[in-house]
C-alpha cells in the first residue's frame, strides 16, 4: 500500500492490497476498500462504505456521506456500495440512506464525471456513464449501460431503463423506458440506435425495439393499445423488458416528442 503520511485512515477501516491513498484523504471506520484502488487527495470516504477492487476516486469526492434529508438520524447505520473498476471523478458526492440497513448502490464499471451528485437510496447498474454536473435524486433506479449526459436533473423515484441515453440539460420527472433516446427537451426522441448497435444487438432485434418505441410513443395510441400493437409483431426478450417496464411504472412514462413524425416503414438502408 502507498498511504500518504498526511492521509487520515481509521484503524477500523479494511484496506486491500496495492491501494494508493493521497494526502489529506479521510477514510473513516467501517469502510472497506478493495484491492488496487486509487484514492486521491482530499477524498472523504465515510462510515459504512464498501468500494470494490480497481476503483479510482479523484480529488475532493465525498462517498457515503449522510443524506441531505430531514429524516436523517446521524446514528442510523445505512450503507453505500461502490462496485469494481469504477471511476469517480472530482467532487462527486454519493450519499448513504437515511433508513436503517438500506443501501445506495453503484454497480461495476461506472463512470461518474466531475460534480455528479448521487442522492440517498439510488440504485445504479453496471457500465453506467453519468456526465458532469448531473444530479440524481433519492430512490432513482438506473439500469445497466445507461448513458446520462451533463447537467441533467432527475426527480426522486424515477427509473431510467437499461441502454437508455439522456440528452444534456434534460429534466426528468417520469420514467424513461429501456433502449430509449431522450432529447434535451426531456421527451422521447426514438430508440437509442447507436447504443443498441454498440451493445451488439442483431438488426432484427434492433428492428423489434424500434417498432416498440414507435408504437408506444409516436402513433397516437394510448398505453394499452400501444402494448397490444407491440405484441402483434412478436416479443423478443428486449421488447418484453420494454413492455414490462412501461406496465410497472408508478410515476408515469416520459412522453414522446410532440413534433416527431415516424414513417410506418423505414427508408431503404435506414436502421430500423
Amino acid at each position: 500500500m502507498k498511504i500518504h503520511p498526511m492521509a487520515v485512515v481509521s484503524p477500523q477501516a479494511k484496506i486491500g492490497q496495492n491501494v494508493e491513498i493521497g494526502p489529506f484523504a479521510v477514510i473513516e471506520s467501517d469502510v472497506v476498500i478493495g484491492d488496487n484502488c486509487y484514492i486521491d487527495a482530499h477524498v472523504k470516504i465515510d462510515h459504512y462504505t464498501t468500494i470494490g477492487s480497481g476503483t479510482r476516486v479523484y480529488y475532493g469526492a465525498l462517498i457515503g456521506m449522510p443524506p441531505q434529508d430531514h429524516r436523517c438520524d446521524p446514528n442510523i447505520v445505512s450503507y453505500t456500495e461502490i462496485g469494481n473498476n469504477c471511476v469517480i471523478r472530482e467532487y462527486v458526492t454519493i450519499h448513504r440512506s437515511p433508513f436503517a440497513a438500506q443501501k445506495t448502490v453503484v454497480g461495476d464499471h461506472a463512470l461518474l464525471m466531475a460534480f455528479v451528485h448521487i442522492a440517498h437510496d439510488v440504485q445504479i447498474g453496471s457500465h453506467v456513464t453519468i456526465a458532469n454536473m448531473t444530479a440524481v435524486s433519492g430512490h432513482v433506479v438506473i439500469g445497466d449501460y445507461a448513458v446520462l449526459s451533463g447537467y441533467i436533473l432527475i426527480h426522486q423515484f424515477c427509473r431510467i431503463g437499461s441502454l437508455a441515453m439522456l440528452g444534456a440539460r434534460a429534466i426528468i420527472v417520469q420514467d424513461v423506458p429501456p433502449y430509449c433516446l431522450v432529447s434535451e427537451s426531456g421527451h422521447i426522441a426514438g430508440p437509442n440506435t447507436i447504443g443498441l448497435r454498440r451493445a451488439g444487438l442483431e438488426p432484427e432485434r434492433r428492428a423489434a425495439i424500434r417498432n416498440a418505441v414507435k408504437n408506444y410513443f409516436f402513433y397516437g395510441y394510448n398505453s394499452l393499445t400501444a402494448i397490444a400493437e407491440i405484441a402483434k409483431n412478436g416479443m423478443t426478450p428486449e421488447v418484453e423488458r420494454f413492455v414490462e417496464f412501461v406496465k410497472s411504472t408508478k410515476r408515469g412514462i416520459v412522453s414522446g416528442a410532440p413534433d416527431m413524425i415516424y414513417r410506418k416503414e423505414a427508408a431503404p438502408g435506414e436502421d430500423r
